[in-house]
């Protein structure tokens, strides 16, 4: 669960808030950039900035739905007394959310809708003369395949720049510009030699990410390797894992493995890591990424000083401290549980997944290279959980086929370890929690149902239900009902993530009237990872899975719109680092659950459109 921001947000300024969505633009923090606009609106709901930073940041990550769904309900087009600059800025909004709903069309579509968001663009253009809209315009053209008129309108585009970069001198947007139009004309000399003046501009990370992805489009439309957009590259996002100290990382081994991280970190130019913080290679990595300014993401498995209380204090207190300081310097932490270890080892693993999978999604709103680096000696751990420790990080990260580094900690003469850890507690200590995945659902419209209509409801809803449950029986671990409510375990997150897809696949296509149903009938589906116990029920005398987590999933679905499928970051995360396709996820924000339950960061799930 992402650690909230207590900060009182009643007593700050408004350009205090702008100042913090701008940073966050800056250093491609979609996500908290998002939140922060959310959260101001709070205060103050009539601004025009705060609106289109937020709609802009939801863009940004990819959630083009969601986009549009709150630029239609800010009524952002309507804003008529914005200064000219914004007013810009907010009709390009709607314009590019078209362009990038044309972009994941199917592809029976795609030309048809990419010419739409065209002649949004051009008509932007023709009524203002700025070269953004124009060359947005250019290469949509290219992309729908109006080569003509496309090039026609990059050499418009062209002339406008050296006008405007007459009139107003350099900057970013400008030379991006010039290099896009360039590509348009199939110029990829001029295009690099823009770009490289365009990198002295530097700056807005998200900016840059949204730049690469369109030069990358009319880079493939052109046949162009899109290699020669190296000179805007983003720096590196990393997963980092490691031995803890003890046999398999020696203290005497610390200084070359310190030497080896940092000399890693150089040469990929990383700019941020994800993993946790135990002594010896997490702390190593932590200290070595803060040391090159670089942000620290935390994946921790519990709370933290039961966390340090067993994984950092054998180490001594020098680790301790160490621990301390790399935690007052951290940019995020996401827990796995807030709970306690109670001796399950595969929180630890939980938590890898976790990390892994936050890594992907930044790497993806970045645009930027993404790699595993990992102090490891080749060897397992004998009896621990096969989902935990640096070997089972490495194998499933290299499952994945993604970019790693290994750095071998042995020192001369040493084998390949393969002793568990002793502060990690046996097998007979677990409280025997396992991570599961977990859905809850429930329809809307069900409390209106006349005595007549629960056959038909019984038989046509729950139906689908069923089938659509039969279809992955072998991997359903617990499945209940009750009138309305659907109550779901899984083995995984894939799993779920297929089945509540298809039930709102099965929902979409049935036709309530058909059975004497009202047409208002809509399924909610709430998910959730996170560990349960699998306990037997004595009133039911069968088993069932319970815990907090549990909880947490059902308060997910209360909040839920109709149609929909929410899903926590843990999920949203852990299905990110897996090897499954064909789901895609847009950013909610920040949703308070149902009863109180506290706020959660919220994915909506979806099929991939193809």
């Amino acid at each position: 669960m992402e650690q909230p921001d207590s900060e009182p947000r009643f007593a700050r300024r408004l350009e205090d808030w702008h100042e913090d969505i701008r940073f966050a633009f800056s250093r491609g923090e979609l996500l908290q950039a998002y939140d922060l606009a959310d959260r101001a609106l709070e205060v103050f709901p009539a601004d025009v900035r705060l609106r289109h930073a937020a709609v802009l940041a939801l863009a940004r990550t990819g959630a083009t739905r969601q986009a549009r769904a709150r630029y239609d309900a800010f009524r952002l087009g309507d804003n008529i007394d914005a200064d000219p600059a914004l007013l810009l800025d907010v009709a390009a909004l709607d314009a590019r959310i078209a362009k990038d709903l044309a972009l994941s069309s199917r592809k029976s579509h795609r030309a048809r809708n990419l010419a739409d968001a065209a002649e949004r663009y051009e008509k932007l253009f023709r009524r203002t003369g700025d070269y953004y809209p124009g060359i947005n315009a250019a290469s949509l053209r290219l992309l729908a395949g109006d080569v003509a008129r496309a090039e026609e309108l990059a050499r418009e585009v062209l002339a406008r720049c050296v006008a405007a970069r007459e009139a107003s001198g350099d900057s970013y947007y400008l030379r991006a510009t010039e290099a896009e139009a360039n590509l348009v004309l199939a110029r990829p000399d001029a295009a690099v030699e823009a770009l490289q003046i365009a990198a002295r501009f530097h700056g807005d990370l998200s900016a840059i990410a949204t730049t690469r992805r369109q030069l990358r489009l009319v880079c493939k439309a052109q046949s162009l390797a899109d290699d020669l957009l190296a000179p805007l590259a983003s720096p590196s996002v990393i997963h980092y894992s490691g031995h803890r100290l003890g046999p398999r990382l020696r203290p005497e081994a610390e200084g070359e493995v310190r030497a080896k991280i940092g000399a890693l970190l150089d040469h990929h130019k990383v700019g941020f890591g994800y993993g946790s913080l135990a002594s010896g290679a997490d702390i190593l990595f932590v200290e070595e990424l803060l040391r090159r300014d670089a942000e620290v993401h935390l994946a921790m498995p519990f709370n933290a000083e039961e966390f340090k209380r067993i994984s950092v204090a054998p180490s001594g207190e020098g680790w301790l401290a160490r621990f301390d300081d790399c935690w007052r310097r951290k940019a995020g932490v996401t827990y796995a549980t807030d709970d306690e270890y109670l001796g399950d080892d595969s929180l630890f693993g939980y938590a890898s997944r976790i990390a892994m999978g936050l890594a992907l999604l930044r790497a993806n709103f970045l645009d930027a290279p993404v790699r595993q680096m990992a102090v490891w000696d080749g060897g397992g751990v004998a009896g621990a959980d096969p989902a935990a420790g640096a070997a089972a990080d490495v194998t499933f990260w290299r499952s994945r086929k993604l970019a790693s580094d290994i750095i071998d900690p042995k020192i001369p003469g040493q084998r390949a370890g393969g002793v568990r850890a002793k502060t990690k507690a046996s097998k007979a200590n677990s409280s025997g929690r396992s991570i599961r995945a977990i859905l809850f659902g429930d329809v809307k419209g069900f409390s209106t149902l006349r005595e007549a209509q629960l056959r038909a409801f019984a038989e046509q809803v729950l139906g689908r239900v069923a089938r659509v449950a039969e279809r992955h029986a072998n991997r359903i671990l617990f499945r209940n009902t009750w009138g309305d409510g659907i109550f779901i375990i899984t083995n995984d997150v894939e799993t779920a993530a297929a089945c509540a897809v298809e039930l709102q696949e099965a929902m979409a296509s049935f036709v309530p009237a058909k059975y004497g149903l009202p047409d208002y009938l809509a399924l909610r589906l709430g998910g959730h990872l996170g560990p349960v116990f699998r306990l037997r029920d004595p009133v039911l005398k069968r088993w069932n899975f319970i815990g907090s987590h549990v909880s947490r999933a059902a308060r997910i679905e209360p909040v839920t719109p109709e149609g929909s499928i929410y899903v926590t970051e843990a999920f949203a995360a852990v299905l990110a680092a897996s090897r499954t396709i064909g789901f895609s996820f847009e950013y909610v924000g920040q949703v308070p659950a149902a009863k109180h339950y506290g706020i959660m960061r919220m994915y909506s799930l979806r099929r991939t459109s193809t």
